[in-house]
């Protein structure tokens, strides 16, 4: 018999459980970097919830409005669809492939920062939640459409959607 398909059976082999093949414990990782993002639940809870409402929202206004379309017609708040190629109030127009390989390399940092601080809060975690949710609502329409679906139109101030504002209300809290 091929000495490779034989389970290990000396003392050496084998864990505190006694089964050779169980998992080994982690002693030598700290316990702030055993805990990963994915285990964090507020985190979780605002990334689902942002992300959840936000392609809802989307998928509400580009199902009862064609672009360019605002209801009601007139007033201070309005729902406008209107299709963002650029970022937040319209800079960077034309720029999709550049602010799509920012928003992923964003997405990527927060995980990271998220998973280096040593101490984890409820205001840290709860922001970094915002943000990413809203950063990977934007994204899905990047990759999905080319653009970004916004349609909250208040007084003089640029459309926007739910992403934009949960981005916004995370980085101010953090």
């Amino acid at each position: 018999m091929d000495k490779h398909l034989v389970r290990p059976t000396t003392k050496d082999s084998e864990n505190a459980s006694g089964h050779p093949w169980a998992p080994r414990p982690t002693s030598g990782i700290p316990k702030h970097r055993a805990a990963n993002w994915y285990r964090d639940p507020l985190l979780l809870i605002g990334l689902t919830v942002v992300l959840g409402l936000d392609q809802l929202t989307k998928w509400l206004i580009t199902s009862n409005l064609i672009l360019g379309q605002s209801f009601p017609v007139d007033g201070f708040f309005r729902f406008t669809y209107i299709q963002n190629s650029g970022s937040a109030f319209g800079l960077f127009q034309g720029r999709g492939t550049v602010l799509t390989i920012i928003s992923c390399v964003a997405v990527v940092l927060i995980i990271i920062l998220h998973r280096s601080t040593p101490i984890k809060s409820i205001v840290l975690s709860g922001s970094l939640g915002l943000i990413l949710g809203g950063t990977t609502g934007n994204l899905i329409d990047r990759f999905r459409l080319g653009s970004v679906v916004d349609f909250i139109d208040v007084g003089p101030w640029p459309i926007f959607n739910v992403a934009d504002s949960s981005i916004v209300v995370g980085m101010v809290i953090l």
